[in-house]
């Protein structure tokens, strides 16, 4: 960041209120307790104003933390034309003997790092990347609570002794099954009875997420790359649209390693003078993508294959990114195999199949063109 006359204002954002602080480019500058103000568009678009005709000839740059409130505060400040951070609250240094803390304390605090370089901004989506992002998860709270709810009915005839006699489990044929199944009181009727109402409810609303999901990712700009992730093994329009929604554009990361390290993947290290100590994977960064990715990493322990619908979800993609998706499934099958002849754990392998996939995802992106006038742009590769 180039220093030159620069105010550093910094945000301590919660639903109602906000505490402002902010601190100048100077050498020796402290950081001073702005006040309170309320957390709307009108206030904090009226405190740059301020600041803007205090300080005319300063460029402000604001800061505060990644939360619930989202990136609305962002947004604002940039189409304001500001200079705006969100840094995420696990990054932000802390001295071991701070036992107070208070919300004008985190305002200096925020300025003051700011100022210093010692803040690492997160990466903010779009508002229509966030868009489909929410869908997304939504479809997955969805799956969630379907399970759930089958777990309980599950559970009812375990305590019940009773057995299905339908194979086919949640088909319809099950569902004619379990209206017609009668319990010996009445009370336990009633439960039954409103389990089945709530399975079906459930099993409509994934499916009304589902088909709304599959419709909008095709008008969204980043659907090149979600179709082009379809080429990996186990990686479906699902899958691709969970990862690429939380990751967003995949060649801000220059290499690979920076996105196993986003992602969570590596492992953690504790390493002093000639001992070197490697520990679990550090599960930091975006929980939901790394989830998406190991469970496509299960299905590397079949041999390596072009199935039916692998090929259907290839056509029409250029041979530089199925050469690409063929070469993993070489590698990854093979590292699997090879692991699990070690004697390794399975979930390690997993692990580590998932962390390659996350560098052959990496290589697929960087061929894909992204154009934000036409989402529905043919894939093509990078020219050199």
């Amino acid at each position: 960041m180039y220093k030159h006359n620069i105010l550093f204002i910094g945000l301590d954002t919660h639903k109602v209120s906000t505490e402002v602080a902010h601190v100048e480019d100077q050498r020796g500058a402290k950081p001073v307790h702005y006040g309170k103000i309320n957390t709307t568009k009108a206030a904090i678009t009226k405190l740059a104003r301020q600041y803007q005709s205090k300080y005319p000839h300063a460029t402000l740059h604001f800061v505060y933390e990644a939360g619930p409130c989202g990136y609305w505060i962002y947004r604002l400040l940039t189409s304001l034309g500001h200079c705006c951070y969100v840094v995420a609250p696990s990054l932000i240094p802390k001295k071991p003997g701070e036992r107070v803390k208070t919300d004008k304390r985190d305002a200096l605090k925020l300025a003051k790092l700011l100022k210093d370089e010692e803040l690492t901004p997160i990466y903010v989506p779009e508002s229509e990347d966030e868009a489909i992002r929410d869908l997304s998860r939504a479809r997955e709270t969805a799956m969630a609570d379907l399970k759930d709810a089958k777990y309980q009915l599950k559970a009812l005839f375990l305590r019940n002794n009773i057995t299905c006699k339908v194979n086919d489990n949640w088909s319809l044929q099950h569902l004619r099954w379990l209206t017609e199944l009668i319990l010996p009181h009445p009370s336990q009727q009633i439960v039954l009875q409103e389990m089945i109402q709530t399975i079906t409810e459930r099993i409509g609303r994934e499916k009304r997420l589902a088909n709304e999901l599959f419709h909008q990712v095709k008008q969204w700009r980043f659907y090149p790359v979600v179709k082009a992730l379809q080429a990996v093994r186990g990686i479906r329009l699902l899958i691709a649209t969970g990862i690429v929604a939380e990751l967003g554009d995949l060649r801000r990361f220059d290499h690979p390693r920076k996105l196993m390290a986003y992602l969570g993947l590596v492992p953690s290290e504790h390493s002093s003078s000639d001992k070197r100590k490697l520990g679990g994977i550090t599960k930091c960064g975006n929980g939901r993508a790394r989830r998406l990715l190991v469970q496509g990493a299960h299905t590397y322990k079949h041999k390596a294959n072009i199935s039916t619908e692998l090929q259907k979800r290839q056509e029409g993609l250029p041979k530089e990114i199925t050469d690409i998706a063929w070469q993993a499934q070489l590698r990854l099958c093979r590292r699997y195999s090879r692991l699990m002849s070690r004697g390794k754990h399975r979930n390690v392998v997993v692990i580590a199949i998932a962390r390659e996939m996350a560098a052959y995802i990496w290589a697929i992106a960087r061929e894909v063109v992204i154009s934000s006038v036409n989402p529905r742009l043919r894939i093509s590769r990078v020219p050199a």
